[in-house]
């Protein structure tokens, strides 16, 4: 995996955690929700983990937003 890959995943796990927190979910309560493990949701967030799409399909369910929203890298021109 290159830099580029990991600098992704480690922005796709910023968002999972700025929704997360947003939401006044523990990393316990979203895993348990998605149907996903505590641990899982923790590597997601540290940008450790290359996820699955349904597992972020999942994820984006309970934080109530498009899986795209996920995905998408802001505009640094924004």
């Amino acid at each position: 995996m290159n830099r580029d890959d990991k600098q992704f995943l480690q922005g796709v796990g910023d968002r999972v955690r700025e929704r997360r927190l947003a939401l006044k979910l523990t990393q316990a309560e979203l895993g348990k929700r998605a149907g996903l493990h505590r641990t899982f949701v923790g590597s997601v967030e540290r940008g450790e983990r290359n996820v699955a799409l349904l597992s972020l399909r999942k994820l984006a369910r309970v934080l109530r937003v498009p899986p795209a929203e996920l995905l998408t890298e802001p505009d640094p021109g924004a």
